[in-house]
């Protein structure tokens, strides 16, 4: 039972940090200053970058649940 917890939580968090950079796409250091297109913070999601922010979303509840669920038990 150990080893399955072990090894969810490791696929987990692999896909959520994947998720994670694959949104970070089009940050830089340039937008920090206002260097961005007008409009562009502020946009709404749409297609597969709704579908991945949704993704992040619920890999990042399972991978809490995970983890508590694996404290509690072990």
């Amino acid at each position: 039972m150990k080893t399955f917890f072990d090894i969810a939580l490791i696929i987990t968090s692999i896909v959520t940090v994947i998720c994670v950079v694959l949104q970070n796409r089009g940050v830089g250091i340039g937008s920090l200053g206002g260097g961005s297109e007008p409009g562009t913070i502020f946009s709404a999601r749409r297609g597969i970058e709704k579908v991945l922010f949704n993704m992040t979303i619920g890999f990042s509840v399972l991978l809490i649940i995970l983890v508590v669920a694996s404290i509690i038990i072990f």
